[in-house]
Order: structure tokens, then sequence, then C-alpha cells
């Protein structure tokens, strides 16, 4: 999806889409901060979009669109905004360090190329003149040679060390970069660019081998109006409780992304429907076990309860029909009264 909104402001439409971001932003009084009109930009092209619903939610609400607010939105829907400098100037300086060794390679490869041409001229010295004097003065040169090439090479060999030791810290830093731009800030799970990527990887695999998965979708029960108390702070937070158990309960190969929102996704490779029903009732009961507390005040914010919507693939389906049979079954578990699991009836 990204990579189409970039396609479309690349169009010859691109000024037009530019036009109606400003628009909203002035219709919505809302600062035009290059973070506001990129969040806005991506809202027009993409109106259907996670982003534009998370989006039309706060405005519901009445919420004013602050700068930390859209920080958080651009951190979950807009992850390569947030890590592109990190990564071109990580990537920079990667190049920076494999161009040094490869200098240095090429220092090795003349200095070696002038030591065979000495020894080269010292044959045909020795084929000219094979006195003692000659021979003599031949070691002497050897000796000069010999010592010029060690140095040399053990100035090489101090250079690509340290330039080893660079890329190493290098890759390490990209890894983390990787994994930070597939990582949810607040919950610490994967997010919906992750879940994107790695559903359609799961899928893939299995319409080559024919194993099954399952897709799972929760949703924080009355999470809006718990939001309206208590304040997003305490919201945050019952979002982190809620990612700290699913953490301990989801393991690889399983993957478990937050959705977004207050809704979360598990994709489990290799499982079918009586595979994935015990997983997400045990997660249910471990969230509702403990009534917990605002941390600010200790005020008692009562039983977190979750509702959740279970879909196994179907061989041949998109990944929007599979997410759309999830969620189907969620909102079936919220109409037949929250705090339980749905499983599609037929697969």
């Amino acid at each position: 999806m990204a990579e189409d909104f970039e396609a479309r402001f690349r169009s010859p439409e691109a000024y037009s889409l530019a036009r109606s971001a400003l628009e909203l932003l002035e219709g919505e009084r809302v600062w035009p901060t290059p973070i506001n009109y990129e969040i806005w930009a991506y809202v027009t092209a993409e109106p259907d979009s996670p982003l534009a619903k998370e989006l039309a939610r706060i405005r519901e609400k009445g919420e004013a669109i602050t700068e930390d607010v859209a920080e958080k939105l651009a951190s979950i829907y807009l992850p390569r905004r947030r890590l592109s400098e990190h990564i071109r100037d990580t990537g920079q300086a990667l190049s920076r360090e494999l161009a040094s060794a490869e200098q240095a390679i090429r220092t090795a490869q003349a200095t070696s190329e002038t030591f065979s041409s000495r020894l080269e001229e010292t044959s045909r010295t020795l084929r000219a003149d094979p006195s003692s004097d000659a021979l003599r003065g031949v070691v002497a040169d050897l000796s000069d040679a010999t010592r010029s090439m060690q140095a040399q090479n053990a100035e090489v060999e101090r250079a690509l060390a340290a330039s080893t030791s660079e890329v190493a810290m290098l890759r390490e830093q990209l890894q983390e970069i990787r994994k930070e731009a597939a990582t949810d800030p607040l919950t610490r799970l994967a997010n919906r660019r992750a879940f994107d990527e790695e559903i359609e990887r799961v899928r893939s695999g299995a319409e080559a081998t024919g194993e099954p998965f399952c897709l799972v979708l929760l949703d924080i029960d009355h999470f809006k109006k718990f939001n309206d108390t208590w304040g997003h702070q305490t919201g945050d937070q019952v979002l982190r409780y809620v990612a700290g158990i699913i953490r301990k309960r989801v393991s690889p190969p399983r993957f478990a992304s937050r959705f977004g929102g207050e809704e979360f996704a598990f994709i489990l490779p290799g499982e079918n429907l009586f595979d994935a029903s015990p997983l997400v009732n045990s997660i249910l009961k471990d969230v509702s076990s403990t009534s917990i507390r605002r941390r600010s005040t200790n005020d008692n914010l009562g039983i977190i309860t979750l509702s959740a919507g279970i879909a196994a693939f179907r061989s041949g389906e998109s990944v929007h029909d599979l997410v759309e049979r999830a969620d189907t079954n969620l909102y079936t578990a919220k109409r037949r009264g929250r705090n339980r699991v749905v499983i599609e009836s037929k697969v």
C-alpha cells in the first residue's frame, strides 16, 4: 500500500491530492507541519487505510491532533518516514567502510605487483651477473623489498581489521533499524506493516505446500468507553498490559502484531482451527484474570476482556478475504456479548 501511495504522488494527480490534503488540514484546523501534511496526504490517497480509520475515530471523538498524537500515528502507520534518515545515515557509513576496505585491498594488490616486478628484475640481474658481489646486492635488494611488503601488509591487516569491526557494528545497527521499522513502539509487538509482509509470506508458503495456517483477530472490549473515561495515557497502559500477555503466549513461528488501534492479530503457521482455539482462549483467560489499576492514581480499572475471531486459510484465497472472514468472526463475538472467541463454522 505504501508503494501505491508513493506512486500516486509521482503521478499527474499528485497536485490534486496535495491540494485536497491541505484543504483537509485547513478544514480540521490542523497546523500543516510536515508530519501532519504527510499523514493527511496519505489519508487523502488511501481513504480506506487503517491510518484513515484511526484518524476518523480520533476526529469523531473531538480530540485535538497534537504533535504527540501525530508522532504516534506516524510511528504506527508510517514507520518508513520515521526511520528513513537512520537507514540513510547507516547505509552511508557502511558504504564508507566498504570503500575503505576496498582501498586497502587495492593497495595490497599494488604492493604485491611491485614486489613481483622486483623479483623479476632480480632474476634478470642474477642471470646476467652471477658473481658474489651481484648476489649480495640482490639479497640486500630482496630484503628491502620484503621488509617493505611486510610493513605494507601489516598496515593493510590493521585497516581491514578496523573496517571489519566497523562493518560488524554497522550491520548490527541495520538489524536494529530493521527491527524497529517492524515494531509498534507502544506495545513492542510487530506493527501493521510487518503483519502485511508476514501474512503474505505465510500465505504464499501455504499455497505452495498445502500446509494449514490460521489468522486470529482480537479486540479489547469497550476500549473507546474506557479511553473516554480514563484518558489516553491509561488506555496506553491497558494496551501494553494486553500486549505483554500476548508476547508471553505467542512465540515464533507464531506471529503477533498490533493490527491497529486496540486490535491485535496473530498468524499461526502450520496450525488449524482446533490448534488455534486453546491458545486464544488461554489469552482471553489470562487478560481477564486480574483486575488492573491505573498507574498514576492506583484507581481500580476493573477487568479487561477481549473478543476474538479465528479463520483458517483456504487454498486460492487472498489475504484480504482471509482477513475479512476473521474480522466477521470477531464482530460476531462482539454481538454475542464479548469476552469470547468465535471460530468459523465451515472450512
